[in-house]
């Protein structure tokens, strides 16, 4: 049995341990806007639901482990005191994790990664309109557990409405577990989709992704490529160059001079096996 004393190892290894050992956990997908009304949307997997008389979610945006920074959405939170938990299922695991870059303040992670932001009820924040269900919530309190990196700062938040989407539902009115199609996160690249087990996903950049928004329209608005596999193209650095393209092309003569839909369909077998580079150049051949 390997024993740990927290203090003894950096905080970086600890971090490691905590989030392989305590999971998998929901994820808190955390719509807010600052002071200006501009939007911010990120996830955040130290999150739970706490009591339902009154309704109370808490979800913790850390400080940062390497940089000490602290979230955009912290910062907002403390400004507005509202925000909505916005819940992920595996239709837009891939979309969520790109909008997990480190964008700069100011930047529409919304547009990034391909969500409709769509009007709430009762506060400013949006809410993402593909997520199944959306928590239109009131900051209670914010309690900060230190000032160092990977801090927690835990919002508690009380719920002031709810959306569920009807397609979720089962005869009963009740949320059906399997349509629903939940995902949580779990240690390193793993994520845990609750009826299949895990899976993984790269982490996003440590540079900035291009985002759905710079990928051209025609691709942006296909028939047959999911908003999964838009978000997996809109998580590179750069698009591939013309000379990589062409000498693809000439190694690959059965994706030249296809239909567009045909040409989708070869770049999303791609993306089923995590070959992006293969995806975008498919996409590109002329």
């Amino acid at each position: 049995m390997l024993s740990i004393n927290p203090k003894d190892i950096p905080t970086s290894k600890l971090h490691g341990y905590l989030l392989g050992a305590v999971a998998p956990r929901p994820i808190a997908f955390a719509s807010t806007v600052d002071a200006d009304g501009n939007p911010n949307l990120s996830p955040f997997s130290f999150f739970n639901v706490f009591g339902a008389n009154p309704p109370i979610m808490i979800f913790s945006p850390a400080r940062s482990v390497r940089g000490n920074k602290t979230k955009h959405t912290l910062d907002n939170a403390e400004a507005t005191r509202e925000v909505v938990i916005n819940i992920v299922n595996y239709d837009i695991v891939q979309q969520m994790s790109l909008s997990s870059t480190m964008y700069p303040k100011g930047v529409n992670e919304f547009i990034k990664a391909g969500f409709t932001m769509l009007p709430s009820d009762e506060i400013k924040p949006f809410r993402v309109a593909e997520s199944p269900v959306q928590f239109e919530c009131k900051v209670k309190d914010i309690i900060y557990t230190g000032e160092e990196g990977g801090a927690g700062n835990l919002i508690v938040c009380e719920v002031v409405k709810l959306h569920v989407n009807e397609d979720v539902l089962a005869e009963d009115g009740s949320i059906d577990q399997h349509k629903i199609d939940l995902v949580a996160r779990a240690g390193g690249s793993y994520y845990s989709r609750a009826r299949d087990g895990f899976f993984e996903i790269p982490k996003p950049l440590t540079t900035l992704g291009i985002g759905v928004d710079q990928i051209p329209t025609e691709i942006r608005n296909s028939t047959v490529l999911t908003g999964n596999n838009l978000g997996m193209l809109g998580n590179v650095e750069q698009l591939p160059t013309e000379e990589t393209v062409n000498n693809f092309a000439k190694e690959h003569s059965q994706f030249v001079g296809v239909s567009t839909e045909k040409k989708h369909t070869f770049a999303q077998e791609y993306l089923k096996n995590n070959d992006v580079e293969s995806a975008w150049k498919v996409l590109l051949i002329k």
